[in-house]
């Protein structure tokens, strides 16, 4: 007791004189498995002052000691912490010898969660710190988030309840074979920049961008609004072009930041996908010539009078005034690209600035060249029927397309308003009429040119579309733009992919992979998902690969985009990593969420092979070859034994 009251009237003369804390202390948490924690403690101590050990003599300073505040039925922890080695010397303050540290130490120990829903420890800190003179002691309280991963703690608005819950979808899982990464094929992204590169070739055979050639050859021909030489600023007109473009991309990344599930729910909305439907079957009217579709004409003269200004500015204006003319022809391409971004649920934001990025090289790509060569303009060819032909056809284009959104909302919510054969017979009308419009341009005067080899090929693919009708594998080139092969209007009561057998829950599927001891593969897919259907339909049903599936997996196949709606019972809402309340409502969300917290992913389609121990057999892929996957199930097969 007297030493107590010795060492208080020591720290209130230490406080009155001691501005800078001598110890600062940090923490950080390592997960050693879904149940098992290692904490540790840091202290950093200022040059002349000590840190007592826990084990230091009573007799002389207060010890550090570590308190658990939170309720010890929920954990199993031990008081005394592991340290570092500490120093034993002679203390002038209380005239003995002590354990002490300078400069920094270190304290650690390992919790044991007896209870999963706990994701906070509170640890108060006792400590004091002397220097020749002068002592201090403190006390300072840590509020310890085990799992930063998890980010859910209650509040006002998130309930013990809607933890419990998001907790129960945390699985107990085996990851020693593979590091957990989120997988991107690179392929993909060649695949996107190809598409966009192609479309902005498209791009340039429409009428909207002839205008342009002119402006830019009269432009770049009058040498006194360049203020650098015709190599440079011609280069920098390309630039400008291509940013331009990629500029579109960059709200959609800072939506994924946010949420990365978030473009994968906006593809898959209901309410989207029919926007894009109503706005598709609009571009196609425009393209047949009822109305244009066009930039007001007051922000294009402005941007046309500021390229004037030359130099730097007058360029980029230059740049600004071609995306803005040619928007009514590019809008509706650019509208596809963004579309079949959005409905990638594979880093759509990454695979638009890929497409984007291909659009606007292959739309820099002849103005830069005219641009440095005006007198090459003599060379392009001049427009006509060719011209009209062209904006018709993708008019016939766009109008395909358009039901292509209509059938993602038709299978998301599950219509059945457009099953597979009702899809091919309007796409098979569609096409036969775009066949015979490119035999004939006048239907009056039934003028038709039997050497249009657009037409016959529009014929051919229109007669390719029909056998889909008859035999679903004809038209598996198609996969990921029809619906699934499974959704007929033939009375179809297996509803999993090739007719094999699945499940659509979880714990149903484990049970069952448990009583046949057989692998679980684990499919995270969508509706809406084209990479998906490619896989099942391109890959799964390879004779091998089919067979591997039937007789040693059991697939469960949880639809992220799946809308049908929770009990009230399952129902639960958590903080995401924003610190914004998301709310899980339906059976999508709920599968979505489930990805996320096990495989920090939120990719489609996500194969992972496991036992239903939550053994990870091989490491999770993605849209991969089909020899890529028959090696990976041959491997998960393998592993499964040892």
């Amino acid at each position: 007791m007297i030493k107590y009251l010795f060492f208080a009237l020591i720290t209130i003369f230490s406080l009155n004189s001691q501005e800078i804390e001598p110890v600062t202390w940090s923490y950080e948490v390592e997960k050693l498995s879904s149940l098992k924690y290692k904490i540790t403690f840091d202290a950093q101590i200022i040059d002349g002052w000590k840190l007592y050990s826990q084990f230091s003599p009573e007799e002389g300073s207060v010890s550090t000691s570590f308190n658990y505040i939170n309720n010890r039925l929920d954990y199993e922890a031990d008081n005394i912490f592991n340290e570092n080695p500490y120093i034993i010397g002679y203390d002038n303050v209380f005239k003995m010898d002590l354990f002490y540290f300078e400069n920094e130490a270190s304290f650690n120990q390992t919790i044991s969660l007896l209870n999963k829903d706990i994701n906070q420890i509170k640890i108060e800190i006792d400590y004091s710190s002397c220097d020749d003179e002068l002592c201090i002691f403190r006390n300072e309280t840590f509020n310890v988030v085990l799992d930063s991963t998890k980010n859910v703690q209650e509040d006002e608005s998130v309930s013990l309840d809607d933890i419990q819950k998001y907790n129960m979808l945390e699985l107990d899982l085996d990851k020693s074979s593979y590091s957990s990464i989120d997988i991107v094929q690179s392929s993909n992204y060649f695949e996107i920049f190809i598409f966009g590169l192609l479309a902005g070739f498209l791009a340039l055979l429409t009428p909207c961008i002839f205008p342009m050639i002119p402006l830019t050859v009269s432009y770049f021909i009058d040498q006194t609004k360049l203020k650098y030489s015709s190599a440079t600023s011609a280069s920098l007109y390309g630039v400008f072009i291509v940013l331009i473009y990629l500029l579109l991309s960059i709200p959609f990344h800072l939506f994924d930041s946010l949420n990365p599930n978030i473009l994968n729910t906006i593809s898959t909305n209901v309410y989207v996908n029919i926007t894009f439907f109503i706005i598709f079957i609009l571009f196609a009217i425009s393209f047949f010539g009822y109305f244009d579709i066009v930039i007001p004409s007051s922000l294009i003269s402005s941007s046309e009078k500021k390229s004037e200004k030359g130099g730097v500015v007058g360029i980029f204006f230059m740049s600004l005034t071609l995306a803005l003319v040619s928007f009514s022809c590019t809008g509706p391409i650019l509208g596809s690209l963004l579309a079949g971004s959005l409905s990638s649920a594979e880093s759509g934001a990454t695979q638009l600035t890929y497409g984007m990025l291909g659009f606007g090289f292959a739309l820099a790509l002849p103005f830069t060249f005219l641009a440095f060569y005006p007198k090459y303009l003599s060379m392009i060819p001049r427009s006509g029927i060719w011209l009209k032909k062209l904006k018709v056809s993708l008019g016939f284009i766009e109008l395909a397309l358009a039901f292509k959104f209509l059938s993602n909302a038709d299978l998301v919510e599950g219509w059945g308003i457009l099953k597979r054969e009702i899809f091919i017979i309007i796409w098979v009308v569609i096409f036969l009429i775009m066949s015979f419009y490119l035999f004939g341009s006048y239907f009056d005067k039934l003028k038709f040119n039997y050497k249009s080899y657009s037409g016959w090929f529009f014929l051919l693919f229109s007669i390719y579309l029909i056998s889909g009708l008859f035999e679903s594998k004809n038209v598996r080139l198609l996969s990921g733009i029809l619906p699934p092969e499974f959704y007929s209007v033939y009375d179809n009561k297996n509803d999993c992919p090739l007719g094999l057998n699945c499940f659509k829950d979880f714990q149903s599927g484990k049970d069952y992979a448990i009583e046949k001891d057989k692998i679980i593969l684990l499919d995270f897919t969508g509706w809406a998902c084209a990479n998906c259907r490619r896989m099942e339909e391109n890959v799964w049903s390879k004779p091998a690969i089919f067979k591997m599936l039937d007789t040693e997996f059991v697939i469960i196949s949880l639809y992220v985009d799946d809308r049908s709606k929770l009990s009230e019972q399952e129902k639960f809402k958590y903080l995401n990593k924003s610190g914004n309340i998301q709310y899980i409502n339906n059976v999508g969300r709920r599968w979505s969420l489930f990805q996320q917290i096990n495989f920090s992913n939120a990719s489609q389609p996500y194969y992972v092979a496991m036992m239903p121990s939550g053994k990870i057999l091989t490491e999770p892929i993605q849209y991969v070859s089909e020899k890529n996957f028959e090696n990976w199930l041959r491997t998960s097969v393998e592993e499964s034994t040892k």
